[in-house]
């Protein structure tokens, strides 16, 4: 069965809709994206009765998951196979390594998701700018505000423990477990990590910019290449904020654990955007548009909807939160001794809020017991647990791993399938043998 909505769909939904009547009325801003596929949108959005949230274009999704005519070398940190699984421009973290690692992922084994491949820049030469028709006597980018990396340092900083996850995480489950037919890089659970980022709350760089009452959206941009996609150059990464979220938890990161933002997690500053899907948190920030007029980039119109039968014809709202989803600290396919006694362990996140609890499932399903939580549940991060098996029977199995959230969210049997395979919740079934 489908999991319940999550608090604030329907505001979500009105949202868009409302964003998109105003640039029916000239009232918004659409760069990069064509006047067809706003009416779609809108037409889409009319007809909507419940919010969806992913990516995807039917046509263009695939493309969004790989980077078109990059170097080959697109990730600069080692990728050792017994660490990672290489994806293209990505890198894909296996749980195994996880085990024993504590609650935060160190930085070396921290996934990365790239549209292009990691630019280095330099520090000394970087500079935050910040336009647009939304700060006070700043009608254009020809003024804009400037703050350099030292000046970010100066102003107070915060430290905050929060996850990022690519919305396509598990991805590779809707065709393994459920048979549907999707497009995109094939991730199992590993596009996700878990990190204390130490920086500035955006909240504050906005309004020492000249914030003004006028504003409705911000939209950060990376200084990665120009990503391609179908041919076409759709300019840098680029993806609208509501206000209402710049101004609520949204972190300009420069540290990563302790440590300088290495370059393949978006050094000299990043965006993080606790609880929302991967592409919010912008790497390698140069700009933020803050506009008076609602914002519309490809990547809230073209990319990352929920397109398919479930659907709206033209697409769901866009992505937001992220969804629910359970791991084992174990490889895929590992053996175990059967009458020996055994930990296994785990984690569950959610993007609605804190684990509440995990229950395992040692037999494919048929019983299950509670787990035992490692960590106070706290929104916007995984929660770890445990559970003691003693396998009797030799054979194949699965272990299942069921969470279910404080806004009483629960992981479904099944995911309601998208044609991107985007959002995946469903309980995922881990292969073992016991010999």
């Amino acid at each position: 069965m489908p999991s319940p909505a999550q608090p604030g769909d329907r505001h979500e939904t009105d949202y868009d809709r409302r964003r998109l009547r105003q640039w029916l009325a000239g009232e918004a801003k659409a760069d990069g994206v064509s006047r067809r596929r706003l009416l779609t949108l809108l037409a889409a959005a009319a007809t909507a009765t419940a919010v969806g949230s992913a990516l995807g274009n039917p046509e263009n999704a695939s493309a969004a998951e790989t980077a078109v005519g990059v170097a080959d070398r697109t990730i600069l940190k080692p990728l050792p196979p017994e660490w990672f699984i290489e994806r293209g421009t990505n890198a894909e973290t296996r749980w195994e390594a996880l085990r024993g690692t504590g609650h935060h992922t160190p930085n070396e084994l921290f996934f990365v998701r790239n549209h292009t491949a990691t630019p280095v820049l330099d520090a000394t030469d970087w500079r935050l700018r910040l336009w647009g028709s939304g700060l006070r006597g700043t009608p254009g980018e020809d003024r804009p505000v400037e703050f350099g990396y030292d000046d970010l340092r100066a102003l107070p900083s915060v430290t905050r423990t929060a996850f990022v996850e690519c919305a396509g995480n598990g991805r590779s489950f809707y065709t393994t477990q459920q048979g549907e037919t999707v497009t995109g890089t094939a991730w199992t659970l590993g596009a996700i990590g878990v990190a204390r980022w130490r920086g500035v709350r955006l909240s504050d760089v906005l309004r020492r910019a000249g914030l003004s009452y006028h504003a409705v959206d911000v939209q950060p941009r990376g200084l990665d290449a120009e990503y391609v996609s179908g041919g076409e150059s759709l300019g840098r990464v680029r993806r609208p904020l509501p206000l209402a979220k710049a101004l609520d938890d949204v972190l300009l990161a420069y540290e990563m654990n302790g440590e300088r933002l290495p370059h393949d997690h978006g050094y000299p500053v990043r965006l993080v955007v606790p609880s929302w899907i991967g592409i919010a948190s912008i790497k390698w920030v140069g700009d933020i548009e803050v506009s008076a007029q609602p914002l519309f980039s490809p990547w809230n119109t073209t990319f990352y909807r929920l397109f398919g039968p479930a659907h709206p014809e033209g697409g769901s709202a866009p992505l937001t939160r992220q969804t629910i989803k359970s791991a084992f600290e174990l490889a895929s396919g590992a053996t175990f001794a059967a009458g020996r006694r055994y930990v296994l362990h785990g984690r569950s996140w959610s993007g609605a809020g804190a684990i509440a609890r995990v229950e395992v499932s040692a037999d494919g399903g048929a019983a299950w017991r509670p787990a035992r939580l490692h960590d106070h549940p706290r929104a916007d991060t995984w929660t770890r647990w445990s559970l003691d098996w003693r396998p009797d029977t030799p054979g194949a199995t699965h272990l299942l791993a069921r969470a279910t959230d404080t806004a009483g969210r629960t992981q479904p049997d099944l995911a309601v399938p998208n044609t991107q395979g985007y959002l995946f919740n469903a309980v995922v079934r881990h292969p073992v043998s016991v010999v």
